[in-house]
């Protein structure tokens, strides 16, 4: 990511200290940056500058962090999300992801490392439509049945239906279709689609590829698309 692009990163986060220090280092960093110590001012400032990037903490005074994390990825699919939330809250953790986020941080946090996350996941975004072979240069599109990436225009569609996936969500699928039929480590995913440098578990991947079941399964409980591959990950069926 080139800091000359001035990405807009929201702060939503009460304790006046770390909001501030964290608004601190991201300019430092090349960041567009915008403070919010409510969740109501947070929604305000997302209907009137619309940030790429939201880092938001969970417990916050006057709205659950989980209720405008679902609000925010309501307006807006692409909206990188990352949740801030306390050590060991793994229920947290997981909740969050569920409800869209793409990534989260655990307090107490050195900056320098919110700042290293969202650098990887907007060079992520901004390189998702670069084509690795002849042949997806030749057509722009990943196929896989009724399942087709559109990689000019970064959208997935279901037959003739275009299905909202969040950005996380987007790049999990790209993967899968570009590795089909390979069974993938949930080792293997984290490194793809969040980084080498992600330093938080596995049970990321699985939360992620229960919601993208959820989207683009006939019948998420009984998936025919993305293959458990028991003891190690998952499988992209390339005749499902």
């Amino acid at each position: 990511m080139n800091p000359s692009q001035h990405n807009h990163v929201l702060i939503v986060e009460d304790d006046d200290h770390i909001r501030r220090f964290l608004a601190i280092n991201l300019r430092t960093n090349g960041f567009q940056v915008t403070e919010a110590a409510l969740g109501e001012a947070a929604l305000k400032c997302i209907d009137d500058n619309r940030p790429d990037v939201v880092v938001l903490d969970i417990m916050l005074p006057d709205m659950d962090g989980f209720e405008i994390c679902k609000k925010l990825r309501d307006v807006d699919a692409n909206i990188v999300i990352i949740i801030l939330t306390a050590r060991g809250q793994d229920v947290e953790k997981i909740r969050g992801l569920e409800l869209g986020a793409d990534d989260y941080i655990v307090k107490p946090f050195n900056p320098l490392e919110l700042v290293m996350r969202i650098k990887t996941v907007l060079r992520r975004m901004h390189n998702a439509t670069k084509l690795e072979n002849p042949e997806k240069t030749k057509r722009n599109v990943l196929l896989s049945g009724t399942i087709r990436i559109d990689l000019d225009s970064n959208k997935v569609f279901k037959e003739d239906y275009c299905i909202e996936l969040t950005p996380k969500e987007y790049q999990m699928i790209k993967v899968f279709l570009e590795n089909q039929d390979k069974a993938l480590s949930r080792n293997d995913l984290l490194n793809l689609v969040w980084g080498e440098d992600f330093v938080g578990d596995t049970k990321t991947v699985d939360v992620h590829v229960r919601k993208l079941r959820e989207k683009i399964e006939d019948d998420s409980s009984k998936p025919r698309l993305i293959e458990t591959v028991w003891g190690l990950g998952y499988r992209w069926r390339k005749d499902g």
